[in-house]
């Protein structure tokens, strides 16, 4: 299952996106972390010193190869150099697998938290005054757009803050949308966004509740998301403890803050995951983008780059 994690800057999103992957790590269940924050702190919360966070290889910065790498033998695609961040696979692809024993998670992967840690990277001083931080993303994109994940099987996206995730076909690329939001009238402005934005796209989105301190706030997060709040996350001293830099023992996170990642699993596990409609979403998108200024800027058609005969789900990894 494919999961992201977003809300507004200072919600808790990363905090509580690295809570769930050290679950699903303590749980020894197979799982692929992806730090798609331009703050990249995802790292550091599943216990990287700064140095080590630094240290992985960025997706951002590693297109070309990405590209060259994904497009495999891919018929359709004449080029890794034509390929844009919403091309989708195909027969010929390759295809990955959560934590999968390939060249692609042995050279961007590294192993925290009992999860594989892949990120985007930061703004390189190049890009300053130049690009935008979807460029860096879109390597997060092609990813999800050829990763077959299994039952059992996770793929946990710590997203950019606000709804920047909707610049790009990004926000379909997932089974289900974890929103963070603090009981604050800020807090849930996001929700009130990405609520809006996702309405005509069957997008799954739950809303958790953080820093939620007593009955009132509770009711304060139902008032504004309604039947959408999930769970909620309390103030936490293991997390305080983290963030100083140290190192607690897992095992010592508070029961009421188990028990809400107990739930998000098993609404994660609940959710159907429909292969039809994901690869469906990503032919539209990338047609969109095609059309739009992609094939303009490469002189091709990009279009065809869309087989209409393939499928993402188990059947192609198999």
């Amino acid at each position: 299952m494919k999961i992201a994690f977003v809300g507004k800057g200072g919600s808790g999103k990363t905090t509580t996106s690295s809570l769930f992957v050290r679950f699903l790590g303590s749980l020894d269940l197979p799982t692929v972390a992806i730090d798609a924050d331009i703050n990249q702190h995802l790292g550091a919360a599943l216990g990287l010193t700064e140095d080590q966070a630094a240290g992985i290889p960025p997706l951002g910065l590693n297109m070309a190869e990405l590209k060259d790498y994904l497009r495999g033998d891919n018929p359709r695609i004449t080029s890794s150099d034509s390929m844009l961040k919403s091309t989708p696979a195909g027969h010929g692809s390759r295809l990955l697998q959560v934590n999968g024993n390939d060249p692609f998670h042995q050279k961007f992967g590294r192993h925290v938290a009992g999860a594989t840690l892949m990120a985007t990277g930061p703004f390189a001083e190049d890009d300053l005054g130049l690009s935008c931080y979807h460029s860096k993303i879109g390597a997060a994109e092609l990813y999800l757009n050829h990763v077959v994940d299994g039952r059992d099987e996770y793929v946990v996206m710590d997203m950019t803050a606000g709804a920047d995730a909707f610049a790009s076909g990004l926000f379909t690329r997932f089974d289900v949308t974890f929103l963070v939001a603090e009981p604050t009238r800020k807090g849930v402005s996001v929700y009130r966004q990405y609520k809006d934005y996702a309405k005509d796209h069957g997008v799954k989105i739950c809303v958790i509740g953080n820093k939620v301190e007593d009955e009132e706030d509770v009711t304060f997060l139902r008032e504004h998301v309604g039947d959408d709040l999930l769970t909620w996350l309390v103030p936490s001293r293991f997390v305080r403890e983290s963030e100083k830099g140290r190192t607690p023992d897992f095992a010592s996170l508070e029961t009421q803050n188990v028990s809400a990642l107990k739930v998000m699993l098993a609404e994660v596990n609940a959710t159907d995951q429909d292969w039809v409609k994901f690869t469906r979403q990503g032919h539209e998108f990338h047609r969109l983008y095609a059309e739009r200024w992609g094939s303009r800027s490469s002189g091709e058609d990009l279009t065809r780059q869309i087989d209409p005969d393939f499928v993402m789900g188990a059947r192609p990894a198999a």
